[in-house]
């Protein structure tokens, strides 16, 4: 079961038009592929700023495909903020002050919302009496905090958390947990001097495609990987 939101962003002169276009689209192009490769699929759109929808998620998807065994905590609530006086970022795009709104936004979806969605799933999956699960959850924060992306940062810093403390309280129940860290993925934001950027940083090695990140999710989510359980994946 895929979930999405269709955003209607300001135009950011910074970022391709079609990324934009891409926020505002369903979810029919994912779904027809997962079918087309002989999946079964089905897409609810759902707003994780309501902390009701976790809940509704899961019985949407019992109604539909069964039991979760699996959840992704792959949603997320970026609105870039700094504490710098500034109003474009290295790469040129729309840069705010933190604000109560900016931290609301991050945190509700990005730390709130994946923890609800990993509490939901332990919850039925205890009362089931299931012994298999899977939880990965995706960040971008490092110790060293992220500069122009503050609130962001932190979000993913704290979904990290609650999805390490899963990996110790839920081990018993047979469910892995782990956090993969991509390097920088071409979601369709990727600029020319985004990819100048990653090519003269010594952090980054390369710009890398949402399908090799992907792999990595889907083999945390196999049997192989039964004993990867309490990591954060960074990928390089």
């Amino acid at each position: 079961m895929l979930t999405y939101l269709r955003l209607a962003d300001a135009h950011d002169p910074a970022l391709p038009s079609e990324y934009g276009a891409m926020r505002a689209s369903t979810a029919d192009e994912v779904v027809e592929a997962i079918r087309t490769g002989g999946g079964t699929a089905v897409a609810v759109e759902a707003d994780l700023l309501d902390p009701a929808t976790p809940a509704r998620l899961f019985d949407a998807a019992e109604a539909e495909l069964g039991p979760v065994d699996i959840l992704v905590n792959n949603a997320s609530g970026w609105r870039q903020d700094t504490f710098a006086a500034r109003d474009r970022d290295r790469n040129g795009r729309t840069l705010a002050p933190v604000s109560a709104a900016s931290i609301d936004a991050n945190l509700a979806v990005d730390a709130r919302a994946a923890a609800l969605l990993i509490a939901e799933l332990a919850r039925r999956h205890v009362a089931r009496g299931a012994m298999w699960g899977r939880i990965v959850g995706m960040t971008s924060s490092g110790a060293e905090g992220f500069p122009e992306e503050a609130s962001y940062g932190a979000a993913k810093a704290a979904q990290t958390h609650y999805t390490m403390t899963a990996a110790v309280e839920l081990a018993r129940y047979g469910i892995t947990a782990n956090v993969v860290h991509p390097p920088v993925t071409d979601t369709g934001w990727i600029t020319d001097a985004v990819r100048e950027f990653v090519a003269g940083d010594d952090h980054h090695t390369h710009v890398a495609t949402p399908d090799a990140v992907a792999e990595v999710v889907a083999w945390l989510c196999s049997d192989a990987a039964a004993l990867v359980s309490g990591n954060v994946i960074r990928l390089r």
